[in-house]
């Protein structure tokens, strides 16, 4: 990676194809006698440098990344760096004088310059810029449109499906607020089609006036679609002529002494106007915008983000980004918005809480990634600066819980060491514990706990592959866990350098696990991993458990030590994990098609087959004249279907 003159070009493995053009910078020729970090070091550059625009890489003695910035003009940004007479605050004069080389890459415009900083920064989390850490997508609400009877649903991740897409929600409790009260006001299902198609009377939903019942016909597709627009008029904001719309129904219903009908369209009318009274902010001159306000306390942040949406409020999030060792509010909040923004599509309006540096150029790095216009303010008054200082004060809260939350977490954790006998607090706690019944659908889980708490983006889950381990071996399905872990861990990082390596490794079993996982350990090379395994004692009562080390007689915690209700929270957090893994994993395959084991069987055709035969089961059992009077089934794939079925028996 490095280039034999001391200069270096990081090949980083995810780099859009608009940076393809990009050049390597030269650099000086290495000196023996040249200062090894500092001032010194970083004017040692300066002469192979221009004024290109490019971003710039800051290392230690070690090769890790420090820092990564952008800059209009490299030459002019790292000669800042170089000069010992600058008024640099203190965090950046820990930085520089840290710095034993730096890398470059140069860009054709700022704005490339300014993508490619926010996808290295997420990629190699340098140690003094701000980091996003909460990377996960957020969910949507689809209306289907590949049935005749659209279903209403959930959606997260690639857009693939057929359908309108209404989002983004700030969680997937807001989605299920939401789409619980279009089922009332609306009466859409939420049905599989597989499901939709098997129904021969109405299901629950119906009784209790959450759906039309157009599973069996009790609705048009005509009526049913008017239900359909009139969903997608309220989730695009057109909510008030929705209301008027079901007013006039209802009262032309009640002049038609349709009183039962007239009695329905009322209900759906509190309904509506329930859900307009609970949502929260909904601001009239805004109707699209993200709401981004900062707190920062005690050398942390929280940026409190509000999702408005069709003049809506569809939630709201709080981050806890890493200030990169003391960044200043405005850093912070400029690399909040460039990391979060990095893989997702920007609104048309960005509210702030502070002014950043870049804001215009951000603003149409943004629009170009969104075809579009992106603005972003600060605004200083009306509506808008109302919006956000709402904002503002739920962030201050949020990172007050937060703070008493680590405060206390951290006497919590300085307990746990004593208890262990470690030399030092653990920052990362991971904690194993498997699954299955019987050795069916056997499922190994790890969550992750440091000062932070619970480190829910860090859970990992393990499908226990073992051809040899014997059904029902939790030793052999523990080794299987703990041996994938680490040797991935090993090839990842063999120097330790990351934060991905745990302090403390927790089992939910007792000796027999504890030497099972440590035996493992050391076959790997891994021999200085803290290891303690926590079992329920010999009455199996919460309360009595029991801690075991090996090569060490059980010892116990008294009954009322918070360290024991620390330790008892982390396995109940690993047990519940791990059955909610092996629930999931066994509903999959209990609700696996066998059709789906045999290639050109299309939804089409699966739903065909169903009509005809009733169940898959009634399928595989088929004969070939049966299969070839199927709607849509050619002889040829009637033969496939039976040779299938029939060569498996």
């Amino acid at each position: 990676m490095e280039a034999g003159n001391g200069f270096a070009l990081a090949q980083t493995p995810v780099i859009s194809q608009q940076f393809t053009k990009s050049r390597n910078l030269p650099g000086p020729m290495t000196d023996p006698h040249s200062p090894p970090t500092g001032h010194a070091r970083i004017a040692s550059y300066l002469n192979a440098l221009d004024a290109s625009p490019g971003v710039y890489r800051m290392l230690d003695s070690e090769s890790r990344v420090l820092y990564v910035g952008k800059a209009h003009n490299l030459r002019a940004r790292v000669s800042s760096y170089a000069k010992p007479s600058a008024q640099h605050s203190p965090r950046i004069g820990r930085m520089i004088s840290e710095t034993a080389s730096m890398m470059f890459l140069t860009t054709r415009t700022e704005i490339e310059a300014l993508l490619l900083e926010q996808n290295l920064i997420k990629q190699l989390k340098p140690r003094y810029n701000v980091l996003l850490r909460d990377d996960k997508s957020f969910p949507n609400i689809l209306v289907a449109k590949d049935h005749g009877y659209p279903q209403i649903k959930k959606h997260r991740g690639a857009k693939s499906e057929k359908g309108a897409y209404y989002g983004p929600f700030a969680s997937v409790g807001a989605v299920n607020r939401t789409l619980n009260q279009l089922q009332k006001v609306f009466l859409l299902r939420n049905c599989s089609d597989a499901t939709f198609e098997s129904r021969t009377r109405p299901c629950l939903l119906y009784q209790i006036k959450r759906c039309s019942a157009p599973c069996v016909g009790y609705i048009s597709e005509a009526d049913y679609g008017g239900l359909v627009k009139d969903a997608e008029r309220f989730l695009s904001g057109k909510s008030t002529k929705v209301q008027a719309r079901l007013a006039e129904q209802m009262q032309a219903a009640s002049d038609s002494m349709e009183f039962e009908r007239a009695a329905a369209l009322r209900d759906r009318i509190r309904a509506l106007t329930h859900v307009q009274s609970t949502q929260g902010i909904n601001p009239k001159g805004v109707a699209e915008a993200d709401v981004i306000a900062l707190h920062m306390e005690a050398g942390q942040a929280c940026v409190q983000m509000f999702f408005i949406r069709s003049g809506q409020s569809w939630g709201d999030r709080a981050y806890f980004p890493k200030t990169g060792s003391g960044a200043g509010a405005e850093e912070v909040l400029q690399g909040f918005v460039g990391q979060f923004y990095e893989s997702r599509e920007a609104p048309r309006l960005l509210l702030l809480s502070h002014d950043i540096e870049d804001r215009e150029l951000l603003s149409e790095a943004l629009g170009e990634r969104a075809g579009r216009k992106v603005e972003i303010a600060a605004p200083q008054r009306g509506e808008k600066k109302e919006i956000v200082v709402n904002a503002i004060r739920n962030a201050r809260e949020s990172l007050a819980r937060k703070l008493s939350e680590t405060a206390t977490q951290a006497k919590l954790l300085d307990g746990l060491a004593e208890a262990l006998g470690l030399d030092a607090p653990p920052e990362r706690i991971e904690v194993y514990d498997n699954s299955h019944i019987q050795g069916a659908d056997a499922v190994g889980a790890m969550i992750v706990a440091g000062r932070e708490g619970f480190l829910k983006s860090s859970y990992r889950k393990f499908n226990i592959k073992g051809g040899e381990i014997a059904p029902g071996d939790d030793f052999g399905m523990m080794k299987e866990v703990i041996s994938r872990r680490f040797k991935r861990l090993l090839k990842e990082d063999p120097d330790r350098r990351s934060d991905s390596w745990p302090d403390l490794l927790i089992i939910d079993g007792g000796q027999g696990q504890v030497s099972a996982a440590a035996d493992t350990l050391s076959e790997i090379g891994v021999d200085d991993m803290a290891l303690v395994g926590v079992s329920k004692g010999v009455d199996r009562d919460a309360g009595k458990e029991e801690f075991h080390r090996r090569g060490e007689a059980p010892f116990a915690l008294r009954h009322n030590d918070p360290v024991l209700y620390f330790v008892q929270r982390l396995r109940d957090e690993a047990h519940r994990f791990a059955i909610g893994t092996h629930r999931a994993k066994r509903a999959k395959s209990q609700m696996r098609n066998p059709l789906d084991e045999i290639a050109n069987i299309g939804s089409a055709r699966k739903r065909a087959l169903l009509r005809h035969f009733g169940s898959a089961k009634a399928v595989t059992r088929a004969a070939l004249p049966d299969l070839k009077a199927v709607d849509g089934i050619s002889e040829a794939l009637a033969e496939r279907i039976h040779n299938h079925f029939h060569e498996r028996g």
